[in-house]
């Protein structure tokens, strides 16, 4: 090569190790700098949770009542501390409560929801990642069939951020055209965008212009750092060269053009965890369930609450200080209970609470009866996947996918969060547990699970759900009882009763539960077709005529089934003329329940 091109390549065409504008900061001077009162501000999830920057934002705004409008994919402590000390008015999110190990309502938060001092506009999983994108591409709006025929269709509608309309290409042949039917397949939601004022977000990596490196799954992506006013402030585990984040490319996925400001915060996410992606360089770290249940316990009355935010955030400088507070033995455990096989050692610890065959639940016979109908209508239907809510309602949707499995049958498991293809492993019931990943055929996002897999044209995907409430039609609240209580919100509940193919409903039956008909229509309940009690199985003949109780549980006499069944309901209950009668599980049943749920969070006490 001739010499002036050589020099021309070295001096102008190399690759830098290092490259672009000097974003790096500390987390007291990206909140200082970026967040003012009045906002709107989004708190991510995509994968790792900010946690590290929730402590700052307390740290820094205590006591000084900024009113912001906060968004998020769902609310739950450490995050209450936001709104026991005054910070936030209004919240738009999808769930409102505690999340990990097992789902339950926050009290203090909703108490301040039913008391007035915090407004919330409530979502779903999907129709809240819709918002952001079409926020992030600049368009006023996304499609979708979500929402629809729920409370929240009226409510959003209200506050003028939905709306319902007749399909402008109904009865083309488009892409519409063959979709799956339902009462609402003429009618389409429009979500409007929502554009926060700054967004914040933890990751795995970045370099110094602030071009971040993530793990999948991606819950509800990077789409408010895209949409984000005043952009985005990003902590992460480690800073890195640029060369570093050019070699890993794939993993990249918010470019540095939307961030604002990025922080090196070694457990940042903590006490939530970060999957390493087997990455050598990203050491991984799990959830700290012993810590978790520890501030959840203290965020059940204001008092213990407020002396939690007072040792953990507001007497805390920095999150070298929060390090060194956790200390050394704690912080290996998490990272220990990262590795694949960490389930292994954990369940011999819990071996003895697994019980003793000979003794079953009424919520174990419950769940196996949900898997086993959930069997028998992947089977009858050719449905190819599951997509289920909390609690019993997954762990009868794992038991169903392992038996198929072991027949041959082809079927996945989906999680909301972006999960497609995995095999749960024992240990840990909750649905988006962190020991699944890396047993997973696709990591992902929201809208591809939500949207295409489980309701796109050609999904054949049937739904396994929870429900706070359930009424003679099927219709579920999950949401509110006004006046009553705030339960906890849609979370994927309504995308999931909105497109899946075919709905099973698995819940505890008391009076209160099985309702007349519900105050809040979380979701719609036109694909319910089967709801499993305790008590017994309830089926429509159609979508809109109501559940008849058409199975009862072997063991007690069918005089005695029926009466339970109908004093602990709340409409007139209809009984099939013949009634099915629902054995007990099988030993391999009931031990595969229990592995899932050896702590037995969902599972009840043996009596």
């Amino acid at each position: 090569m001739r010499p002036e091109y050589a020099e021309l390549i070295r001096r102008r065409l190399a690759v830098p190790l290092v490259e672009g504008p000097d974003r790096v900061t500390t987390l007291e001077a990206a909140v200082r700098r970026l967040v003012e009162p009045g906002q709107t501000i989004y708190a991510g999830a995509a994968h790792g949770r900010p946690n590290a920057l929730v402590r700052e934002l307390v740290r820094q705004w205590w006591g000084r009542s900024p009113g912001w409008t906060l968004a998020l994919t769902g609310m739950g402590s450490p995050w209450s501390a936001l709104i026991i000390g005054g910070l936030v008015k209004r919240l738009l999110t999808t769930f409102v409560g505690e999340g990990y190990p097992f789902p339950a309502p926050q009290p203090l938060v909703a108490e301040a929801i039913l008391a007035g001092t915090v407004s919330v506009q409530n979502w779903s999983m999907l129709t809240m990642s819709l918002r952001l994108l079409a926020g992030a591409m600049g368009v006023p709006f996304m499609p979708t069939r979500s929402l629809l025929g729920s409370s929240m269709e009226e409510d959003n509608a209200r506050d003028g951020d939905f709306l319902a309309a007749d399909d402008p290409f109904a009865g083309v042949d488009g892409p519409t055209a063959g979709a799956a039917a339902s009462p609402t397949a003429t009618r389409i939601g429009f979500v409007r965008a929502l554009v926060p004022d700054v967004a914040l977000f933890h990751a795995w990596a970045a370099d110094r212009a602030g071009n971040v490196l993530a793990a999948a799954p991606l819950n509800e992506n990077f789409y408010a750092a895209m949409a984000a006013r005043r952009g985005a402030i990003v902590t992460v585990e480690k800073i890195v060269t640029t060369d570093f984040i050019r070699r890993h490319a794939g993993f990249v996925r918010l470019p540095a053009q939307y961030v604002a400001a990025v922080v090196e915060a070694p457990l940042g996410a903590h006490p939530a965890g970060m999957y390493g992606m087997n990455l050598p360089e990203l050491e991984g770290y799990a959830e700290d369930p012993e810590f978790i249940l520890e501030l959840r316990r203290a965020f059940r009355q204001l008092e213990t609450a407020r002396g939690w935010i007072r040792e953990w955030m507001l007497e805390v400088p920095d999150q070298a200080g929060y390090l060194a507070k956790l200390g050394y033995e704690r912080i290996m455990e998490v990272k220990g209970r990262a590795h694949t096989d960490a389930w292994v050692s954990e369940l011999e610890m819990l071996e003895g609470r697994l019980g003793p065959d000979e003794c079953q639940s009424d919520s174990e016979r419950m769940v196996v009866a949900a898997a086993r109908l959930l069997s028998e209508k992947v089977r009858a239907k050719g449905y190819r996947a599951y997509l289920s809510g909390v609690g019993n309602s997954n762990l009868a949707a794992w038991l169903s996918a392992l038996e198929l499995k072991a027949e041959g049958v082809d079927v996945e498991l989906m999680a909301e969060t972006g999960m497609l293809g995995f095999l749960p492993r024992p240990a840990e019931p909750f649905v988006f547990s962190f020991r699944n990943f890396p047993s997973s055929k696709m990591l992902t996002d929201i809208v591809h699970v939500m949207g295409i897999f489980m309701g796109g044209r050609e999904n054949r995907c049937i739904g396994s759900l929870a429900a706070g409430q359930i009424d003679k039609h099927g219709n579920i609240n999950s949401t509110i009882v006004p006046g009553v209580t705030y339960i906890t919100g849609s979370g994927g509940a309504n995308d999931i009763a909105s497109s899946a193919r075919e709905v099973v409903v698995t819940l505890a039956q008391r009076r209160n539960r099985f309702v007349d008909k519900v105050p809040y229509v979380t979701a719609p309940g036109r694909r319910v077709t089967t709801v499993v009690s305790d008590l017994g199985v309830y089926e429509k003949a159609d979508a809109h005529a109501e559940l008849v109780l058409s199975g009862v549980f072997a063991g007690r006499p069918e005089a005695d089934a029926v009466r339970r069944a109908r004093e602990a309901c709340g409409w007139e209950l209809k009984v099939a003329p013949a009634l099915r009668r629902f054995e007990p599980p099988t030993l391999e049943e009931l031990r595969l329940v229990r592995l899932f749920d050896p702590r037995r969070y969902f599972l009840g006490e043996l009596a």
